[in-house]
């Protein structure tokens, strides 16, 4: 029977298990957007986990839409991310980067003219951005991309993976999911276009699989996988019917041979379960895809367990639990007390809260004393 701890691979990707770091954003970023040295530290600690999945990194100053988070389109950003994959490798970790661009959920203050944020559609995100200072205000109304404008944000995509390539990541991971630019289009919630991007399901899927296909012709698709999250609500952004959407992108998506599928599906009972009434559809997603599912939602080592064993994923990603134990692969093997995590340290600050999570060894010695 396949476990956790047994190895896999992605694509042109070896991972000595199957336990993956889910991606965190942390806010902790220094001026330009460039990667906390910091975050050296903070990664490679975690390098034992099977791969690790960047923070969201925006792949243009238009994609931001949260304090301090980093990007990858500037030199300086991908030297401060070339440190960090060194220390990854130098301790037999792998490592992908995530590319992101958020849409609608930005304001006026990350936008490099101090415009309008930009969305499939005219319809704000529900809910409220955090300006810089960390403060809260209102999501206003974003502006409504043209056809030439979706062309340019494919071609940042392409630029972001060929950056990728620079700074030393193992792949790149799209971000699809959780209400941002792509998920925006995917759903009619947010895209009401009336265009070849809007409508349809093969419409609204296409600027997803530009995109998918931009990054490909730098990576090869054997370095390259895709998160979605067809039941999640994010920032307001929800579908009317995500069977429909979800599996034919799936299916879309399966001629690429991408390195895996990443899918955001909470489990019953836990935080990141769905809204009431949505659709389970992570099993159908991953008989449409044809390749390795990686699953994420809120999963215990017991549910992670459970979801390899019944053959519902083929790895797990998981985020709380490796941000609060750098050592969780150990752990996890050994069933061993986990660290409790300090959620008022998850955004924003220095080492505390996010490098000096002890690991077991000094945990055990610390009981003992």
């Amino acid at each position: 029977m396949t476990t956790l701890f047994d190895p896999i691979d992605l694509g042109a990707i070896h991972l000595s298990n199957r336990i993956v770091m889910a991606p965190l954003t942390r806010s902790r970023a220094i001026a330009g957007e460039v990667p906390n040295p910091l975050a050296v530290e903070y990664y490679s600690q975690r390098a034992s986990t099977g791969l690790i999945i960047s923070e969201a990194t925006q792949i243009s100053q238009s994609g931001q839409g949260y304090p301090n988070t980093p990007g990858i389109f500037t030199d300086e950003q991908v030297a401060g991310w070339k440190a960090i994959t060194d220390a990854v490798h130098a301790r037999g970790g792998k490592m992908v980067a995530q590319l992101w661009h958020v849409g609608r959920v930005s304001i006026p203050d990350y936008q490099p003219d101090g415009g309008q944020a930009v969305a499939p559609s005219a319809i704000a995100a529900v809910g409220n951005a955090m300006k810089r200072d960390f403060s809260m205000t209102p999501f206003e109304t974003p502006r409504a991309l043209a056809v030439e404008e979706i062309k340019a944000i494919v071609a940042d995509y392409a630029h972001a993976a060929e950056q990728a390539r620079k700074a030393g990541f193992d792949g790149v991971e799209v971000h699809g999911a959780n209400g941002y630019l792509i998920d925006q289009f995917l759903k009619d919630g947010s895209n009401q276009r009336d265009d070849s991007y809007g409508g349809s399901v093969e419409n609204r899927s296409r600027f997803l699989l530009e995109v998918v296909a931009a990054v490909v012709a730098v990576w090869g698709a054997d370095r390259v996988g895709l998160r979605l999250s067809p039941s999640n609500g994010s920032n307001g952004t929800q579908d009317s019917n995500p069977e429909t959407i979800f599996v034919h992108a799936a299916a879309a998506l399966k001629p690429f041979g991408l390195a895996y599928l990443h899918v955001i599906e909470g489990e019953p009972g836990t935080p990141m379960a769905s809204w009431d009434g949505a659709p389970k559809l992570a099993a159908r997603m991953r008989e449409a895809f044809g390749g390795p599912v990686m699953l994420n939602g809120g999963l215990t080592r017991e549910l992670a367990e459970a979801a390899i064993a019944e053959g519902r994923a083929d790895l797990v990603s998981v985020g709380v639990p490796v941000l609060a134990n750098p050592d969780l692969v150990e752990r996890w093997k050994r069933n061993a007390p986990l660290n409790t995590p300090d959620k008022a340290t998850f955004y924003g600050g220095g080492a505390r809260g996010y490098t000096d999570y002890p690991f077991l060894e000094a945990a055990e010695a610390q009981a003992t004393e």
